[in-house]
């Protein structure tokens, strides 16, 4: 994998770059829709990939090892063939479905034992065997073993947990040496960053993060519940150690406002499930504010869902159908509104790299948080 940093915003910490893989090229910032069981919620993968033009998607390890199991995956020859996309993939480890498994998951410095949300069966994750069944799914990034803090937590416990996470990453990182890929491809393997919200835990781990030379770096351990003001001091502290000549990646984050004002701290990737999670739930995030499709005063608004809207659905669909598709509990009302979403999303993203290019990312950036934030 490689990284181009292109250039970098001269009133914030704001980048535009390149990542190379090999299922191709990302442009960054880069915003990436998740994929957690090999599938974009209720969106076709030509529709990903042609309508909503994403450039990456996500799986999750902890979910496509239980169900549909690794020898399938295996089998189809890898995650790329078996979901037909031919992009770039990046994996989560499993760590965070681990954390919100606290209630039926043991853990220790060996790894996790934790039951199967699906049957109850028990299982184990180790470092090694996170790897391991990272190569088998075959992401171009397989991200590292690790425990995502609760929030709020004490120092004891984030401190604790934070040297497990280390020892994990050093294990993640000698099983990724001493194995091969399965494909005919190379991976790279994300570090993550954690220590909670505490400022010499997170400034502790990502210099040692920084010290491992990764082709990439992520931050986890946030958005889990702690104010956005904390949120972005943490990121920006974080930013300021990560090598600025690696990409930098911020999990699970967030509404048009959080991608943005991270983006100003230095962030170059993102993923989230809120523009198909919340869309399911008939919220549209638009250009110009946040739309509760299901109100009432859309029931006989026939203009578009967006009107320079840049997914077709934008124009195909009004307001007043997607709120009776809603009303009428059809599944296609969600469909329509997770699309829209994605493709939003991904819009935002470009905006905020073409702004960075052309050198007004600081002027954009505010009016643009304002006008995405407010309620229609």
């Amino acid at each position: 994998m490689q990284f181009d940093l292109q250039k970098t915003d001269t009133q914030t910490a704001a980048r535009a770059g390149e990542i190379t893989t090999a299922h191709g090229k990302i442009q960054t910032p880069v915003f990436m829709p998740v994929g957690t069981v090999g599938s974009v919620k209720g969106i076709h993968i030509k529709d990903v990939k042609e309508d909503i033009k994403a450039q990456i998607i996500l799986g999750n390890t902890y979910h496509l090892f239980l169900r549909p199991g690794i020898k399938i995956i295996e089998q189809a020859g890898g995650l790329h063939r078996f979901n037909s996309w031919d992009g770039p993939i990046l994996t989560d480890s499993g760590g965070y479905q681990v954390y919100s498994l606290s209630g039926t998951r043991k853990l220790d410095e060996r790894g996790v034992l934790f039951r199967s949300h699906i049957d109850g069966s028990k299982h184990q994750f180790t470092p090694e065997n996170v790897i391991d069944t990272q190569r088998s799914i075959g992401a171009d990034i397989m991200m590292a073993f690790d425990e995502c803090t609760p929030y709020p937590c004490d120092y004891d416990y984030a401190k604790n947990s934070l040297e497990i996470t280390h020892q994990w990453l050093a294990r993640c990182v000698k099983q990724v040496n001493e194995t091969e890929p399965k494909y005919e491809y190379g991976q790279s393997l994300f570090p993550i960053v954690q220590g909670s919200i505490y400022k010499d835990l997170r400034i502790k781990s990502a210099e040692t993060i920084a010290s491992y030379g990764a082709d990439g770096n992520a931050i986890g351990g946030l958005s889990v519940g702690e104010p956005h003001e904390t949120m972005y001091e943490m990121t920006g502290l974080v930013c300021n150690i990560l090598p600025k000549d690696k990409p930098r990646y911020l999990m699970g984050v967030g509404t048009p406002e959080n991608i943005l004002e991270s983006i100003a701290l230095g962030v170059d990737m993102m993923d989230c499930v809120m523009p198909t999670r919340n869309g399911r739930n008939g919220m549209l995030f638009t250009k110009n504010g946040i739309i509760n499709i299901k109100n009432k005063k859309w029931e006989n608004d026939f203009s578009p869902v967006e009107e320079d809207g840049e997914s077709y659905v934008d124009q195909l669909y009004s307001k007043a159908y997607l709120r009776h598709l809603f009303a009428a509990h059809e599944f296609l009302g969600g469909m329509i509104a997770s699309q829209h979403n994605l493709a939003f999303y991904l819009w935002l993203v470009r905006e905020a790299r073409k702004h960075i290019l052309n050198g007004d990312f600081a002027e954009w950036k505010p009016v643009m948080v304002q006008r995405v934030k407010q309620r229609l």
